[in-house]
């Protein structure tokens, strides 16, 4: 089992653990480490390495897991390019959510939606679980084909009632509420999530491989490699629906209040509350469901129950 599944098993047991290493974690500053202090630390985190159940006390050694946790992939071993390590995420999904959130046209729309989940896709196929093996066709190949059709069909969904107002000059209080209030939330809560199931449907196709306690990999099971997209695919709609849905609620009871008095600040105010949210749900979606995810022995097929008399295995979840 890898250090970082590992340190996840130890240290991140509960929501709230997790939710306090990830919010480490993100620290777009850790983006500015290089790759021969990331291979340093990764050989301190060899030399000192625990057991699963200990704890890490040491906080040069924390320091070194933190850096390892955002920076290297856990199935493969390898350096995670910087645009797609997860400190990355909020400061470049951040201005696309607030210019996707105040287009009014529909080709505008689609385009940035298009760059949008062109990025959040291939931030799930990066930080994705490395098993899936694929003798017949290039894995790489169907990702990145699935992808892109996963992308192009949210974003012609995101701009659809765009189009469709424009187009039927639907101009009324209550449609311009419907389509720019309260149909962007749920919009982009359920494409982001249909567009991790998609890129990282190989992993329902093949399976993911499960370990036992001792990080022995024990087989490849498909139920996991299910579990870990569902609960990663939940978590992504849970982050991007509610960054869409909790500011314009917050908006809503500023303009009420009248807490900004100048029209013109209302903007700078909406990037700031934008902003907030999104910074506090990060860690909380990826903090929903443990990263070493854990399977009972009753969930998984036959054929690995064969070889084995473990009651618990673990996989590595994604992000």
């Amino acid at each position: 089992m890898d250090a970082n599944l590992r340190f996840w098993r130890a240290e991140g047991q509960s929501f709230f653990q997790r939710f306090l290493l990830w919010a480490d974690a993100l620290d777009p500053l850790l983006l500015l480490k290089s790759s021969n202090e990331i291979k340093r630390n990764r050989l301190l985190i060899e030399i000192n390495e625990k057991t699963p159940a200990e704890p890490i006390q040491n906080k040069q050694a924390k320091q070194a897991f933190l850096l390892s946790l955002c920076s290297v992939h856990p199935d493969t071993d390898k350096i995670i390019p910087v645009l797609f390590r997860p400190p990355a995420f909020m400061p470049i999904t951040l201005p696309l959510v607030i210019i996707s959130s105040v287009q009014r046209q529909a080709k505008h729309s689609f385009f940035w939606q298009f760059v949008f989940h062109a990025y959040t896709t291939a931030f799930t196929l990066v930080n994705g679980n490395g098993t899936p093996k694929a003798e017949e066709y290039s894995l790489k190949q169907k990702q990145i084909l699935l992808g892109l059709g996963a992308i192009s069909y949210s974003a012609c969904l995101g701009a659809l009632p765009l189009a469709f107002m424009n187009r039927y000059t639907l101009k009324s209080s209550l449609m311009q509420f419907l389509v720019r209030k309260l149909l962007p939330a749920p919009l982009f809560g359920l494409t982001s999530a249909f567009t991790v199931a998609m890129v990282r449907s190989p992993e329902f196709d093949n399976g993911i491989a499960v370990m036992d306690r001792n990080g022995k990999v024990v087989g490849v099971s498909k139920k996991a490699g299910e579990k870990a997209v569902m609960e990663t695919a939940l978590s992504r709609a849970v982050l991007f629906g509610t960054t869409f849905f909790l500011p314009e609620v917050l908006m809503y009871c500023v303009q009420r209040a009248r807490f900004v008095k100048n029209p013109r600040a209302l903007g700078p105010v909406r990037m700031f509350v934008v902003m907030s949210v999104l910074a506090g749900m990060l860690p909380v979606s990826f903090s929903m469901f443990p990263q070493c995810g854990e399977i009972k022995r009753a969930d998984l097929e036959p054929e690995i129950l064969s070889s084995t008399e473990e009651t618990e295995f673990f996989y590595n979840r994604g992000i």
